[in-house]
Formats: C-alpha cells, sequence, structure tokens
C-alpha cells in the first residue's frame, strides 16, 4: 500500500507534464523579452500572454473591447460623382489614371480605421530567484490552463494559470513546496498615456485608462483593470501603486478588466461596475472550484473532436525542439498538436456575446499593431472562422455573425452615399466601430467584396446545422448583399457581360496594367457575386419568399462573366489573359472559386479543377504564413494530399528557415511575419479537408491522404447537412471503420476510397444521379472559356466509390470495409 501511495503521489505531480501529454506545448526556457515565445489563454473576453519568466513573471493583458477612437464613420461622398470617370478610365485600359483618380476621390478622406490596443501587463517580481534549476513551463491546450515551475534553494515555486470562461477572470495560483517561502511584489505597466495605477484602501491594485485617439478620432474606450489577492499565510502590504507578498504558503491572483464599450455606437457602459461585479463573484470561490469550472466549460467545446495520427516519434522533446526537427521526423504527433492548437486558439478568442477573433485573435502587446489588429475582410477574417463548423465549434462562429450583422446596418449607407446603391456593402477592412469606407489606397482598398464574401458565413452556417430559424433571421443581410450588386453591376462594353468595377483581384497587380491592381471583372468578384445570388436564390427558396426579386437574381447571375483558362493553362486571375507564370504573389484571390466556395471541382469542372492546380503550381508553395494556411485548402481540395502536407512542413517551420516566406514561432503562433492568426486558423481548417470534405455534393472521406499518415483516427467533425463523425478508422491508406450520426436524418451520398458495407452485414447502394438531399445541391458553375493558345486537358483522378445511405433524423450508422 506505501509503494501504491507513493506511485499515486508520483503519478499526481507528473501527470500534467507535456512528458504525459501530446496536447501539450512545453519548453524548458522562459519567454525572455520575446512577446512571441509566451503562451496565449483567453476566454474570449481577456486575453492573456504568460511569459513565465522567473525574477519577473509578465502576464501581459487585452480585453476584447480595448480599441482605439471611438464611434464613427469613414464613406466618402465624393465616390458617387467620379464612380463613372473611374470605371470608363479602367473600361477604356487607362488603368494607373484610374487609380490616381480613385485615390483622390473614392478612398476615405477620414479615418482608414482604428487599432485593437493591449490594456497593459501585470508584472510580478521575485527578489532572490535569479538563479534557478529545473524550469519547465507548458500550456496544457486539453485544460487551458499554463503552468511554470522552478526550484531555488531547494524549494519549488509553481504557478497555474487560466482564463477563466464562466467567471470570466483571469486567475493564477503560485504556490511552494515548503510553507511560507513565497514572496514577491506585484505592479501594473501600462502603455497607455491616459492611465493611471493606484492600491486601494481594500488592497485592490487597479489600473485605468483611456484608449488613444487615432486619426482625428477620439479614443473614448474607458477600461479598468483590478488584480485582487487571495493568500494562505504570509502578509500582504501595498504602495501607492504595488502590492507586496510577504512569507506566505500560496497566493491566487485575480484579474478582472471591464470597459464602457456596450456595442460600436454605444459607450455608455459602467467599467467599474462591471469589473468589479466580475472580481466580487470570483474572488470568494477556491482555485480549485474555479479552475474545475473553467475545465469543464472549455473541454464540452474542445472535446468534441479527437485526433490521432499515428504514434509519437519524439514526444520527450520540447516544442520548440520539436518545430526544429520536423521536417526530419515528420513527428505526427506534432501536427496533432497544431490542428487542436488551432480550435484552442478559436475557442479562446471567440465566444458567444464577445467580438470575432481579429488579425491576432484576442493577444496583442503594442499600441499601434501591425495592419491596426483590424478585421482584414478580404481573405484573414474569413479564414478565422474557416475551422468552425467543420470541426464543431458552430457556437465560436456567433461574433462573426454579428459582426456581419452590424456591418449590414453601417453598410447600407456606405452603399447609398458612396455607390448610388441599395442593399449593403464593406470594402477590405473593417474594424470595432464597422467603419466600411475603403482605406490603406486604392491599390488595396477599393475591393468591395467584403460584405459579399462575409455573407456567405451565415449561409455556410446553414448548411451545417439546417437552422431555418437561424436563416429566416438573417434572410434580410442575405438580401442585402445581393441587392448591393444587382444596383452595382455594370455592363463591360467589350464583353457585355456584368461585372464589378471598379474591382480588384486583392493585393495583386498584373504588369501589363502598369502595376495598378484596379480593373473591372476580376475572377474573384465574379465567383463572390456568383456566390452571393446562388445562396440568396436558395434561401428565398426554402423559405419561400421574394419570387420576383429570385427573378432578377437569376437573370442577373446569368449575365456574369465566366471563369477564362489563359495561354499558361491557368486560371486567369483577370478577365485578360494577362497572367505571369512566374507571378508568386502571396494573394491568389481567383482561387476562391476552388475553396472556399465550391465552383471548380474535380468532378463537375475538370477543365477549370485541371487549371487551377496549373495556378497553384506556378504560384509555387512557400509565402507568408496565412497564404501557405490556405494554400493547404487547396491542396487538400486538389485531392493531392502529398502536396498539402509538403505546405504544412513549410508552416512548421522555425521562422527565418524558408527564404522568402513565413512559417511559425516558438510558440506556434502563425508567423506572416509579423504574427497574424489566421494562419493557424487556415491550417486546422487544411488539416480537415485533408480527411473529410462536405462541399461537392458528397461526404468525401480521406480525400486527401498523404502517405504520411497511413494509419489514424479522428472523431467529432461535422460535415454539411448534419452528419457528424462519431468515429473514422483508417489503416494502410484505406477506410476500415466509419460511424456516422445523422441529426437531421436525409441522404448521406459518401465518397470513400474502398468498398464498404453496414456493420451488420448489409451491402449499401451504388450512388446514382443528383444527390436528392437538400444541402448538398451543387450549383452549374457557367463553362468556362478557353484560351486558343491552352492545351489545357483533365487531370486524372484516383478512383473512389460512391454510396447512398438513407438515413433517419438521429440515426447512427457504422459501416466496415469488406
Amino acid at each position: 500500500m506505501k509503494q501504491l501511495l507513493i506511485t499515486l503521489l508520483f503519478f499526481t505531480m507528473t501527470s500534467g507534464f507535456s512528458q504525459q501529454s501530446g496536447l501539450t506545448l512545453w519548453y524548458k526556457q522562459p519567454s525572455g523579452d520575446v512577446w512571441e515565445n509566451a503562451l496565449p489563454i483567453g476566454n474570449g473576453r481577456l486575453g492573456g500572454m504568460v511569459y513565465g519568466n522567473v525574477p519577473k513573471e509578465i502576464i501581459q493583458l487585452n480585453e476584447h473591447t480595448v480599441w482605439s477612437g471611438s464611434p464613427n464613420r469613414n464613406d466618402n461622398p465624393d465616390a458617387l460623382a467620379s464612380l463613372p470617370e473611374v470605371r470608363k478610365l479602367i473600361f477604356e485600359g487607362h488603368y494607373k489614371e484610374a487609380e490616381k483618380l480613385t485615390n483622390q476621390s473614392i478612398l476615405t478622406k477620414k479615418s482608414h480605421g482604428q487599432k485593437f490596443q493591449p490594456v497593459g501587463n501585470l508584472e510580478l517580481t521575485f527578489n532572490g530567484h535569479d538563479n534557478y534549476t529545473n524550469y519547465y513551463r507548458e500550456l496544457d491546450i486539453s485544460r487551458a490552463v499554463t503552468k511554470t515551475s522552478y526550484t531555488v534553494g531547494g524549494i519549488t515555486y509553481t504557478r497555474e494559470t487560466f482564463a477563466s470562461f464562466p467567471d470570466r477572470v483571469i486567475v493564477m495560483q503560485l504556490t511552494a513546496s515548503k510553507p511560507g517561502s513565497l514572496s514577491f511584489s506585484a505592479a501594473y505597466a501600462c502603455p497607455h498615456k491616459s492611465s493611471s495605477v493606484v492600491t486601494t484602501a481594500s488592497n485592490d491594485l487597479e489600473l485605468t485608462g483611456v484608449t488613444s485617439d487615432h486619426e482625428g478620432v477620439k479614443g473614448m474606450v474607458k477600461f479598468k483593470g483590478i488584480t485582487r489577492i487571495k493568500l494562505n499565510g504570509g502578509t500582504l502590504a501595498k504602495t501607492d501603486s504595488s502590492l507586496i507578498i510577504q512569507g506566505a504558503n500560496s497566493a491566487t491572483l485575480f484579474i478582472s478588466i471591464g470597459t464602457n464599450f456596450n456595442n460600436y455606437k454605444d459607450l455608455s457602459g459602467n467599467e467599474s461596475r462591471r469589473v468589479e461585479t466580475y472580481i466580487n463573484q470570483a474572488y470568494s470561490k477556491s482555485f480549485a472550484s474555479l479552475v474545475k469550472a473553467h475545465v469543464v466549460a472549455y473541454q464540452q467545446l474542445f472535446n468534441r473532436v479527437k485526433l490521432d495520427l499515428g504514434p509519437s516519434k519524439d514526444s520527450q522533446v520540447p516544442t520548440d525542439e520539436q518545430l526544429k526537427n520536423f521536417r526530419n521526423t515528420n513527428e505526427p504527433a506534432l501536427v496533432v498538436l497544431y490542428y487542436q492548437y488551432g480550435r484552442y486558439l478559436l475557442i479562446s478568442s471567440s465566444q458567444p456575446g464577445g467580438q470575432p477573433a481579429n488579425l491576432q485573435g484576442i493577444w496583442n502587446n503594442k499600441m499601434s499593431p501591425p495592419w491596426d489588429s483590424k478585421y482584414t475582410i478580404n481573405i484573414n477574417t474569413e479564414m478565422n472562422y474557416w475551422p468552425a463548423e467543420k470541426t464543431n465549434l458552430t457556437e465560436l462562429h456567433d461574433p462573426l455573425f454579428q459582426l456581419v450583422k452590424e456591418l449590414s446596418e453601417t453598410g447600407q449607407e456606405t452603399a447609398r452615399v458612396m455607390y448610388g446603391a441599395r442593399g449593403w456593402m464593406a470594402h477590405h477592412n473593417t474594424d470595432i466601430w464597422r467603419i466600411n469606407g475603403p482605406v490603406d489606397g486604392a491599390f488595396w482598398g477599393v475591393w468591395n467584396a467584403g460584405g459579399g464574401w462575409l455573407s456567405q458565413h451565415l449561409w455556410e452556417h446553414y448548411l451545417y446545422t439546417g437552422d431555418k430559424a437561424f436563416l429566416e433571421s438573417v434572410y434580410p443581410i442575405l438580401r442585402g448583399a445581393s441587392l448591393f450588386y444587382v444596383d452595382f453591376l455594370v455592363e463591360h462594353p467589350k464583353y457585355h457581360w456584368l461585372v464589378v468595377a471598379p474591382a480588384n483581384s486583392p493585393e495583386n497587380a498584373p504588369k501589363a496594367h502598369e502595376g495598378s491592381s484596379l480593373d473591372a471583372g476580376t475572377t474573384m468578384d465574379n465567383q463572390i457575386v456568383y456566390d452571393v445570388f446562388s445562396s440568396t436564390i436558395r434561401a428565398a427558396e426554402i423559405l419561400n419568399k421574394d419570387a420576383s426579386f429570385i427573378d432578377t437574381l437569376k437573370q442577373k447571375r446569368g449575365r456574369l462573366a465566366p471563369m477564362h483558362i489563359g495561354q499558361h493553362n491557368q486560371l486567369q486571375e483577370w478577365l485578360d489573359d494577362v497572367d505571369d507564370p512566374n507571378d508568386h504573389h502571396r494573394h491568389i484571390s481567383h482561387l476562391y472559386g476552388l475553396f472556399p466556395s465550391n465552383q471548380i471541382s474535380p468532378y463537375r469542372t475538370p477543365e477549370l479543377f485541371a487549371a487551377a492546380r496549373n495556378t497553384l503550381t506556378q504560384r509555387g508553395d512557400v509565402s507568408t504564413g496565412w497564404s501557405m494556411g490556405w494554400k493547404i485548402n487547396w491542396w487538400a481540395k486538389m485531392l493531392d494530399g502529398n502536396h498539402a502536407y509538403k505546405l504544412i512542413q513549410n508552416q512548421l517551420t522555425p521562422l527565418g528557415v524558408n527564404p522568402d516566406g513565413g512559417g511559425t514561432y516558438t510558440n506556434l503562433f502563425d508567423a506572416h511575419p509579423p504574427f497574424q492568426i489566421d494562419g493557424n486558423f487556415g491550417c486546422t481548417s487544411g488539416i480537415t479537408e485533408m480527411l473529410m470534405q462536405s462541399s461537392d455534393g458528397t461526404v468525401h472521406l480521406l480525400p486527401a491522404l498523404p502517405d504520411a499518415w497511413p494509419g489514424g483516427t479522428v472523431s467529432g467533425l461535422k460535415a454539411r447537412g448534419g452528419f457528424e463523425i462519431v468515429n473514422m478508422e483508417w489503416k494502410d491508406t484505406k477506410l476500415v471503420k466509419l460511424v456516422v450520426k445523422s441529426i437531421l436524418g436525409g441522404n448521406l451520398r459518401l465518397r470513400v476510397p474502398n468498398e464498404l458495407k453496414l456493420n451488420n452485414g448489409t451491402g449499401l447502394n451504388q450512388a446514382t444521379g443528383k444527390n436528392p438531399n437538400v444541402f448538398y445541391q451543387t450549383e452549374d458553375t457557367p463553362a468556362p472559356i478557353v484560351s486558343p493558345k491552352s492545351t489545357i486537358a483533365p487531370l486524372a483522378l484516383k478512383e473512389t466509390v460512391l454510396y447512398d445511405l438513407p438515413t433517419q433524423k438521429g440515426g447512427i450508422y457504422t459501416l466496415v470495409s469488406k
């Protein structure tokens, strides 16, 4: 019995460490002064970066509504009068003149968007802890808890920190193995000019401040942070701006932050009342009860998906060393960790009722972060939410839906004032104040499909959930996005198609256009308008409404420019065949039709599919971090698992190794560089697409399995039409077992790599004709126009088996290999 107790004690002491868990980031050294080494925690409202430093610990703090500025608009009313001339110049081929006029008369003359800003740092100073041994720190993403431990003078010190989901505070517990040996001081450091730090009569450490003015918009977000310490033994003293703890057995720190932000047009909240309410409710609870409630709430989301890609090869190696070794080891456990880390980051930065994940999620330490850490809606914001539905995190889509709803409100005035159009629209960037005007410069900013693309997330949610009440509630948003294009599209004087003008293919420009990005009818714009019209048509038909408007949309859709295959056997980026096969630009926006859309299919549009592959090959692999994340999804949709895996290898490379490209920081943040969180989310989405796709009329299983993953299991993935993969096992690249739950009922059309049967021995029906499941309707993509110089030929595809399985609502079906 004594030996058993010793064994149990040892297990209790070590079970939280990464050597025992494949879902833990762990390190043998502190972060130092490098923010990208720190470990992120968050609850969708509060974000913290835990450095794990020894003599001076830092928790860098963010709150989701701490932005510069205040309610404002940045539309340019001069745009409407200049629009005809800008279009004329574009149609006549005077692109540079059109860009110059656009900068003068269409680009905003007000704010180019506000900045997501940090609250500050909580700094803990431990005198006499400079010489330490046995250092270890971790982030356990299975529990969303960080831990740091080290030894000084024979005493082991441990810190555990988490951002509580149910209690809306950050909690840190500090312990020492010897009673009475915990001593430290706590202070705030705040970068805001309008801020102050005081201690109160009740021994709270308080930080108050107001965010910055920016580009003529007054900073009016008031924030307040409170740190309160609960001691076990020892004493607590204070100075004017710090708390001093001496001789404690343990200490629990509670960090609460509140602001006066109610919504994008209302700053009448009481930040003091909010911050005090959160901390008072949490302070009365024990650390054990707080961490238990936190883990339960977190795991209700995180535990929905489990992934195993094979046995670990170097699980005893710290995460930073695994990252360095990955190209040689192909460690499957690191891929699983990175995949689940993407889900962890989405759970931690996007919660119902909060703001959506921005360019850095919820983590930023700079007063003027890169690109203001805004919402870049020509790819980056959308990519943030690609994992939401398919990795069983549908609730986390809600903050983005709220952003789209609010943009549909502010965007009505933008459409009317700037373009004389009904409906609503947004350009390529927005912020917490839901600005819609074009920013940064005509080269980037006049792209006007941000609203159209974002609206497709609403439709996608319906396709996954079948929630008709939700569809009814968001139909006005879909309708408004279509209505804008009904009014804004113009006939191309040469080709006579309806096109968007001015248009651009985000952030790229053909050499033939004098280095200007402005054009008419770019491929991505055509694809997005096609999707906006198609989803609105289908939504209206499902809801049995708007018949005359739908007739208008069908007529307009029929006049859109089709996709083109150019002289280099590529999918053309522009209407004219001016693509450069040596162009390696990070944006490949015209492949929107391949992913996230499904207008390009290996089975329905083989010529376009082959052209898309040529485009991907010509653009190359190594690029910025988020771009490589998108490419993983594209190569998965190309059904090429080995090439998709090559991109994973490129992305899981330490920053600086890829020449002229991005990679990954040691804390597994994606490196654009600098840090952009969309690459993390893009890779998680791409790995899912390698294992399952449900956008092309079927649930396609193991569509892009690389040689590196010959066997594995996954559970919890969601497919369109309300199907959930309860369990999927494969061995030697063949599917051996599949358990599917049908949440909505209806036909399950499976595309699989090998023959299957029901586990009772019953055979499956071979699929024929179109899938009758209403959630799996596919639009008939117009035939492409092929250049006379092209020699395009369809690609050879691996053989697959196609089955139809009628299902009942709530039914669970088990299939095994023949």
